[in-house]
């Protein structure tokens, strides 16, 4: 019987364990990874980038079973990230590093898309037409 992942439900469980304690959660993520819209501009040489992910310090957090989104501040300007759960390398406590860092985890054949924006146009949808028929 194949299981789902449990990488998502690792990172939820970690996540509310460390700010329970009063850390803040920081999460290791692949940059390079399929999907992934991190500010590439803080990416280090080896491809990862850390995420304060504190609920001081982003907003609209979204912990699903394919991905982590949220909106947070780089430089003081707003941005919006996406992070699907494979690409994600661990999670854990900036103030004593206890957390956990995860095996590399195959991409799936089509990776998730970020939720589009609320009121964006969506160019690949097909929209309803009519057509006059005699």
């Amino acid at each position: 019987m194949t299981m789902t992942s449990s990488r998502p439900y690792m990172i939820r469980a970690l996540y509310e364990w460390i700010v329970d304690n009063n850390c803040t959660p920081y999460l290791l993520v692949n940059a390079h990874a399929t999907g992934v819209e991190v500010p590439q501009e803080h990416i280090n040489k080896d491809g990862q980038i850390i995420l304060n992910i504190a609920p001081a310090s982003v907003a609209e957090l979204n912990m699903l079973d394919d991905s982590v989104s949220f909106s947070a501040r780089f430089g003081g300007v707003p941005r919006d990230l996406f992070i699907p759960c494979y690409a994600v390398l661990g999670i854990y406590a900036r103030e004593n590093g206890q957390g956990m860092v995860f095996e590399a985890e195959a991409e799936p054949p089509e990776p998730p898309k970020p939720p589009a924006p609320s009121g964006s146009d969506d160019s690949d949808a097909k929209r309803p037409s009519l057509r006059v028929v005699k």
